[in-house]
């Protein structure tokens, strides 16, 4: 089923959006993982991207199936690393191969930045999202906490 599944890059290597109209058309996946974005979703994903994320979105035809932010960075506990901000698929979509298909794209992203690891959190409440990265070969290998400032 993901064989008509095409991966497209919203932004290029330095954050600038290259595909506003993939931009616009992701908003409604991505707000099946993140509802509390803000109404000026792409005013809030451009300084998201302006602090270092990319995005990548699956899609078949007009239609986004799928949506990945991610960004590339170094640290002294996983070296060179990609880190995923959001994973999601369309509910409709999900167990067809989609998320397969843009975590290889990201990890193709990652292997030619030389980076070392690729590193996402999942809530705790997720669980069909962890049956998932489980059969993609992540591994659980710390706890990640967490205290609201405001």
């Amino acid at each position: 089923m993901t064989s008509s599944v095409q991966i497209v890059d919203v932004t290029d290597a330095t954050g600038s959006v290259v595909a506003p109209e993939w931009l616009a058309r992701a908003e409604r996946v991505h707000r099946q993982l993140r509802p509390h974005l803000p109404a000026d979703y792409a005013g809030k994903m451009q300084r998201v991207f302006d602090g270092g994320a990319r995005m990548s979105v699956a899609v078949r035809g007009d239609e986004v199936l799928g949506v990945g932010v991610h960004r590339i960075g170094e640290n002294t506990a996983d070296g060179m690393k990609m880190y995923v901000d959001d994973l999601v698929t369309d509910e409709t979509q999900r167990s067809t191969g989609v998320g397969h298909a843009l975590m290889e794209h990201m990890q193709a992203i990652a292997r030619k930045a030389g980076c070392e690891n690729f590193i996402l959190d999942s809530g705790t409440h997720r669980q069909q999202a962890h049956k998932f990265y489980f059969r993609e070969g992540m591994v659980i290998t710390s706890f990640n906490f967490k205290k609201p400032l405001k």
